[in-house]
């Protein structure tokens, strides 16, 4: 056992509370739903980034390269000056989403380079410019841009010319669960000694403005360099500052003077620090120096090409003696050399140097994006006893069907600026590479989402913040499985308990789908946009311009997925306790039934499969007038290959109730095992086939798939087919057209804000899926079914084989190519080929269909980290 191994030992023996202190602080708070107190949800300009630095947030905290406790009482994070901004940096800037011409952007150059599952050791890197940051010229010239441009970054500005910026690193490393100790290197990259003013910032999140009662929480100097804490949860903690720097004091409450031109006589508010940096009204913080919010003000001038470090200790420890001397320095030695020794047990000893650091850099953006959530949506509705009432519209607004939601934890988000708020069907991706390193985690995180207080009365799971009763697709169930399957294999033992308690849960959200999303009772499911947002011709989560619905083949997918998952997971517990065959039994029958009406939707119609393209489509269904297929080449039509699980035959002998009710099916009801490829004829070491698809279908939509005019590309398979990039989808309803068409990057509508393009570009949790569904089918066809790879090429292929091969294009998004090139920073010769930025790697929400650069949000390891799972079980 390394030594983190013992430390996630310890947290779940409840021995020490290593995971107390961690990156739960967000990049971004201002603009979210939760601060939106507006009368009709516009959330992006009721709090933007320039009130960021003025306003007490009432839910949660932001700041750069942050940590925080788990329940957010005590943030730190660092601030930074070079003297030419006209703000001080205390969080990352980006584009609102009407501001950006593709939805909302983070515009900073910021990395997650390492963490430990404890955060008992973690790195990050913020890169500076020495120049003006230059706020307004990323406004205006993503605002002057039209959606079939791309999108106008911080490097495009002109900033990091001739390196003259910094790259300013924080390093956090824990010497006890309560005493870590931070270490700020800054770096001038240029050719000049330049200034830079560094300021560790500690404070509490504002609890006391909204009810009145809460205690106060306070901050003062009690000594040269050392700023005392006192918290009623947490009682004294102490900020060490080395060298002796300023110490300035000022409370964490709103400047109302600048934001709503009333005076009501605060003297220290929040962004107090900011006015005496800035302005030098030294007059605005607190001479008494105590307050809610402090920071340690260094001012250093940093020779050409040479670093210089700062030293801080936020500790419990009352005695002070040589804790910033050399001990200080072999903690941080010890720390380091345990998270290569832990890492060292996870990623495969034969990956690549530069493979390695891809994998190390996806754990660390994955744990980093850990963060405190809080969002008590009956509260946020009805308003606070000491803060105006919220908007009369707001009882029947946003979320106000959510009225039981009560979120207080630490999540895994997306990412921590564009998603700082956890999204349910990203958050089941994440887990499965989570599991690798830290399986306890990823289990509570499922566990989380089926907890009464997250989890609808009436079974749904809560989508994401901007609208909580939005449809996810249903892969809960299936990343409970695979997390189950991880820990079993890296422990010897898999975890039952956890499996019966979330697949309990999982009961009442299957029963709340087949209720509310199966809109004639005839098992085809509808769902709204299911995640996959623009795709198809119409919006999907708003009532159809032609009337009527769409039987889709996504949502009827899913569903079969779903019933699969479930199934899989009765049969594993059905080993110890035969009470869950009758369970098992039913999901059976649950998929029979969806798979015979993927085939046949009424007696009129051969349903979602068109036998003449080979291809699954999905159905618009108008009232009294028939069904007419759209028959636009996407992801909806692959989706259905994701409900396939093969039965082992040593499993079904030892469950004969299960087995009884399955041979009755198979001889009772052929109409319904027809479609049901292949119950009745054994495959590879006897085992049993559960597929939608049967031999022939699978070839026929393999086919398009692995063409690489039409779904492959060099990296992974497109969302929609490159085939209507020439012949895109046109539909004529009413004398209105709607038309779909491949687009490899962002997308040119305003669908979803504008901000997510499944029409062309490549997406991390979908190739994922396929390429675990091609395990499986090779898994009962064997190594003699075999198809073309690519398609036309000649090149033949069993279906592990082309697992394998989807794989490697999807790891060399990130990997350096012959020419030392890695595709996910496209023509950026800045990350290419400068020694400061070559081996940072950003993961990105998807990926251009083409070429494989990186598209949408930048820093969203959550399901993009799969590829470290990949690269675990696949190589390079």
């Amino acid at each position: 056992m390394t030594a983190e191994e013992a430390r996630l030992q310890q947290i779940r023996d409840r021995r020490a509370h290593w995971n107390r202190w961690g990156p739960y602080l967000s990049e971004r708070a201002w603009g979210t739903v939760r601060e939106d107190y507006s009368a009709h949800g516009t959330a992006w300009e009721y709090l933007p980034h320039d009130h960021a630095r003025s306003k007490a947030y009432r839910w949660n905290e932001d700041g750069l390269a942050g940590i925080c406790d788990r329940h957010q009482r005590i943030c730190f994070a660092l601030a930074l000056w070079n003297g030419r901004d006209p703000i001080l940096k205390e969080r990352i800037f980006g584009l609102t989403g009407n501001e950006g011409n593709h939805g909302e952007d983070a515009k900073e150059c910021y990395f997650y380079l390492d963490s430990t599952p404890t955060h008992s050791y973690m790195k990050y890197l913020y890169k500076y410019p020495q120049a003006p940051f230059p706020y307004e010229q990323l406004v205006a010239e993503n605002r002057r841009r039209g959606k079939d441009e791309r999108e106008f970054e911080l490097i495009d500005t002109g900033v990091f010319h001739d390196n003259r910026y910094f790259d300013v690193f924080v390093e956090y490393a824990k010497a006890s669960p309560d005493d870590i100790l931070v270490q700020i290197t800054v770096a001038n990259r240029g050719m000049d000694d330049a200034p830079i003013h560094v300021l560790p910032t500690v404070w509490f999140r504002n609890t006391w403005s909204w009810s009145g009662a809460a205690h106060r929480p306070s901050l003062h100097a009690s000594a040269d360099g050392v700023i005392e804490l006192n918290e009623p949860k947490y009682g004294k903690r102490w900020l060490l500052c080395d060298g002796s720097p300023a110490l300035l004091f000022t409370e964490n409450e709103t400047h109302s003077a600048r934001l709503y031109g009333y005076d009501d006589g605060a003297r220290f508010v929040k962004d107090s620090i900011h006015d005496a940096i800035v302005h030098g009204a030294a007059d605005r913080v607190n001479p008494g120096q105590r307050g809610t919010k402090a920071a340690a003000h260094y001012q250093v001038t940093v020779p050409a090409g040479q670093a210089v470090s700062l030293r801080l200790r936020l500790t419990d420890a009352a005695s002070h003696e040589g804790l910033l001397d050399r001990a200080f320095d072999e903690v941080f030695e010890q720390r380091r050399a345990e998270a290569d020794e832990f890492y060292n047990t996870v990623i495969p000893a034969g990956l690549s140097p530069d493979a390695r650091n891809v994998m190390r850099q996806s754990f660390g953006g994955l744990l980093w994006s850990k963060q405190f959530y809080h969002y008590v949506v009956g509260d946020w509705i009805k308003g606070d006893a000491a803060a105006p009432p919220p908007p009369a519209q707001r009882r029947h607004g946003r979320n106000h069907e959510w009225g039981h939601l009560y979120n207080a934890d630490v999540i895994s988000m997306p990412d921590k600026w564009e998603y700082p708020w956890y999204a349910a069907w990203d958050l089941a991706f994440h887990c499965v590479p989570l599991a690798l390193v830290d399986s306890e985690f990823a289990k509570d995180q499922l566990t989380l989402m089926v907890r009464e207080w997250y989890m609808h009365p009436n079974g749904q799971l809560p989508a994401y913040e901007w609208a909580f009763g939005d449809v996810n697709p249903p892969v809960h169930s299936w990343a409970a499985l695979r997390v189950y399957k991880i820990e079993k294999k890296r422990r010897g033992v898999g975890d039952r308990a956890f499996l019966k308690r979330i697949f309990h849960k999982l009961l009442l959200n299957f029963t709340w789908w087949v209720n509310r999303k199966d809109a004639e009772g005839r098992n085809v499911f509808q769902g709204g946009f299911l995640g996959l947002d623009n795709i198809g011709v119409f919006d999907r989560s708003a009532p159809l311009p032609t009337g009527g619905h769409i039987e889709q083949a996504d949502g009827t997918g899913w569903m079969a997925m779903y019933s699969l998952n479930l199934l899989a997971i009765a049969l594993e517990l059905a080993k110890e306790d035969p009470s869950y065959e009758d369970v098992a039994s039913k999901f059976w029958e649950h998929f029979l039934y969806i798979a015979h009406a993927m085939n046949h939707l009424g007696h009129d119609s051969a349903g979602m499969w068109d036998e003449h393209d080979g291809f699954f489509y999905d159905v618009l269904h108008r009232t009294n007038d028939g069904h007419l297929p759209l028959k636009v080449r996407s992801m909806v039509g692959l989706i259905p290959l994701f409900a396939v699980e093969t039965l082992e035959p040593q499993l079904v002998d030892r469950l004969p109730g299960f087995r009884r009710r399955l041979e009755w099916f198979v001889e009772n009801r052929p109409d319904l095992c027809a479609n049901v490829a292949c119950m009745c004829t054994e495959g590879a070491a006897q085992r049993r086939l559960l597929s939608i698809v049967d031999e022939d279908q699978l070839r026929s939509v393999l086919r398009f798939m692995l063409d690489e005019s039409e779904f492959l590309s060099p990296y992974g398979i497109r969302a929609l087919s490159r085939v209507h990039k020439d012949q895109p989808y046109s539909l004529q309803v009413d004398g209105q057209e709607y038309r779909v068409g491949y687009e490899p990057a962002e997308s040119s509508t305003g669908l979803f804000g504008g901000n997510s393009n499944w029409r062309g570009p490549i997406w991390f949790p979908v190739n994922y899926l396929l390429i675990e569904s091609l395990q499986k089918f090779h898994h009962y066809l064997g190594d003699s079914f075999q198809v073309e790879c690519p398609t036309g090429s000649g090149q033949y292929m069993n279906l592990w084989e082309v697992a394998a091969e989807l794989s490697r294009r999807l790891t060399h998004i990130f990997l350096r190519g012959p020419a030392g090139a890695r595709p996910v920073h496209g023509p950026n010769g800045v990350y290419q080929t400068d020694p400061h930025w070559r081996d940072l790697v950003l993961f990105y929400e998807y990926f251009h269909g083409d070429d494989g650069s990186g598209v949408g949000a930048s820093h969203q390891t959550g399901w993009t980290g799969l590829v470290a799972k990949l690269m675990q079980q696949s190589g390079e």
